[in-house]
């Protein structure tokens, strides 16, 4: 049978790897698909690279739109990344009917819509199961796996350089910048960590999850985005001394007036399989009505895990090639007049639980003043903890755990705390979620 003709754009570490595990299991695939899979032709800036990693037999250009063009192409495999020539490279593909795979989640968390309309217009597919948790399939899950379900809520650990410096910094006490640095020196986080650290790329990751979950467009503008540059050992030791561990977690959750879509360090019990996720790796659970509590787990980034996912969706592509478009799994499974417009919460009316920790003076009444606050604003205390100032210091630490309560009145409560004469500084809040 006549092999799929696939044209790469980008041929860095995941390109990289595609070629290899292509080439490693090129029969097993083979048989999967039905027909040779095949990278004939490859657009990189770098042309000495991308001869060394294809070898013979592939043409080479730094002309991507030369790749979209090319009537022999049948699919195209986006590795470029980025919002801006990635988003008209895709959409000039679609326009030429080619099928489009995709490892850009930023592309599909800001410009989703727009692709996939113009997708549904064209017959044809794209498809994106490596744009969000590397090697695991959670695209496949969310979107096939679990169609029988509605999808309540889900939260995942998605961003590998965040989760190996938040392991770091409770195992070795160490602060954030000098993980960090750690984690820059082992390739675990870019020169300029930015989109990993201050949450974005986990907001595109969860951005994507919540649409296909959900049934509703992609809307990462409106998603609540907290990295973790705040975050204090002393936060991380007082977790793990309460039984929780803190973690980076992209939250969406299905509510009555809309849908949850944020970013942020959470307190999980430490008893819960994903807080004991370390390092780099990733994992997603999610919660069904019929199936109850599923694990995702595997290594969120890499070459071949990345490649992995790639290679997973060129061949569902293949299979699907000459099929009616009508009869296709949808791109946000659910079929495209019935996607919801649900409006995504603001933060201020999602309802969680707080971990607070405020600097306060080491005198009688301090504590009463502060229970009377969060009393008058609707908060009850689950869990408190009073330090013993050090000697010499008038000035101690107060830490509690409060049940759960709408995060305007937590705001309010924390402002009025901060007014008190008694407490130093602002009062460290990080939201909780028990996730049963």
């Amino acid at each position: 049978m006549k092999p799929i003709n696939v044209g790469l754009l980008g041929i860095g570490t995941v390109g990289g790897g595609t070629f290899t595990v292509l080439k490693r299991n090129e029969e097993e695939i083979t048989r999967r698909a039905g027909r040779p899979i095949r990278i004939t032709r490859v657009a990189d800036k770098n042309l000495e690279l991308a001869r060394r990693v294809a070898g013979e037999g592939v043409n080479i250009t730094d002309d991507a739109f030369a790749v979209v063009s090319d009537p022999e192409i049948d699919i195209v495999v986006e590795l470029i990344g980025g919002y801006g020539v990635a988003r008209e490279l895709v959409l000039k593909a679609i326009e030429n009917g080619k099928h489009v795979v995709t490892a850009n989640k930023a592309l599909l968390a800001v410009h989703g819509n727009e692709i996939f309309e113009a997708a549904q217009k064209k017959g044809v597919m794209v498809a994106f199961e490596a744009a969000v948790a590397g090697g695991i399939p959670i695209i496949k899950a969310l979107r096939e796996g679990l169609t029988a379900n509605r999808i309540q809520w889900l939260a995942g650990i998605i961003n590998g350089t965040t989760n190996f410096i938040l392991s770091e910094m409770r195992d070795k006490s160490l602060p954030f910048a000098e993980v960090l640095r750690e984690a820059q020196a082992l390739g675990y986080a870019e020169a300029d960590p930015t989109f990993d650290i201050e949450g974005i790329d986990a907001a595109h990751k969860a951005t994507i999850m919540s649409a296909i979950a959900f049934g509703v467009p992609m809307q990462f503008e409106a998603a609540y985005v907290e990295g973790i540059t705040r975050l204090d050992s002393v936060d991380i030791r007082a977790a793990e001394e309460l039984g929780y561990r803190i973690k980076l977690l992209g939250i969406a959750r299905m509510r009555d007036a809309g849908v949850e879509l944020r970013v942020h360090p959470t307190l999980v019990p430490a008893r819960r399989l994903i807080a004991n996720v370390e390092g780099a790796m990733n994992a997603v659970l999610v919660q069904g009505d019929a199936v109850g509590a599923t694990l995702y787990y595997g290594k969120g980034a890499g070459a071949e895990p990345t490649a992995s996912a790639v290679i997973a969706d060129l061949v569902d592509v293949t299979r699907l090639h000459t099929a009616d478009p009508e009869h296709r799994v949808p791109h946000l499974a659910f079929q495209p007049d019935h996607v919801r417009d649900l409006k995504v919460l603001p933060i201020e009316d999602v309802v969680t639980s707080y971990y607070l920790r405020m600097r306060v003076d080491d005198k009688p009444g301090v504590l009463a003043d502060i229970t009377r606050i969060l009393a008058d604003c609707g908060i009850s205390i689950e869990a408190l903890i009073q330090r013993e100032a050090a000697q010499g210091e008038a000035q101690t630490d107060i830490i509690m755990l409060t049940h759960e309560t709408v995060e305007r009145n937590a705001n309010a409560a924390i402002a009025k705390i901060e007014a008190l004469a008694v407490v130093s500084g602002q009062v460290t809040r990080i939201r909780m979620e028990s996730l049963q």
